[in-house]
C-alpha cells in the first residue's frame, strides 16, 4: 500500500507558470555594416509591423517558429544575416 501524499507546506505560495521564451541570435556577414544599408529601412519597418500586429519573436511556440519569423527577414534574404540559431529560456510569469 502506497502513502498518502504529504500536504504542501502552508505558507507558500504555490509556483508561477513558466513560459518557454526563445532568443535567437543571427551572426552578421563580414560586410555587413555596408551591405545592410539598402535594406535597413525595410528591415525596421517590418519589426515595427510585427510588434502592432502582437508577433513577438519570444512568444514562438517554438525554436523553428522563432527562426521562421527570422528566416523572413530581408537581412536573412539578402545575406546580411549569414547564420541563425535559437536558444530556449524559461520565462516566469505572473500570476
Amino acid at each position: 500500500m502506497t502513502e498518502p501524499a504529504a500536504p504542501a507546506p502552508t505558507g507558500l505560495a504555490a509556483p508561477a507558470p513558466v513560459e518557454p521564451v526563445w532568443l535567437v541570435e543571427a551572426t552578421y556577414a563580414p560586410d555587413a555594416a555596408e551591405t545592410r544599408v539598402p535594406f535597413r529601412a525595410e528591415h525596421i519597418a517590418r519589426l515595427q509591423e510585427l510588434k502592432r500586429q502582437g508577433i513577438v519573436v519570444e512568444r514562438a511556440a517554438d525554436a523553428e517558429a522563432a527562426l521562421d519569423v527570422c528566416r523572413a527577414d530581408v537581412y536573412l534574404r539578402n545575406g546580411v544575416w549569414v547564420e541563425l540559431r535559437a536558444r530556449a529560456f524559461g520565462r516566469v510569469r505572473e500570476g
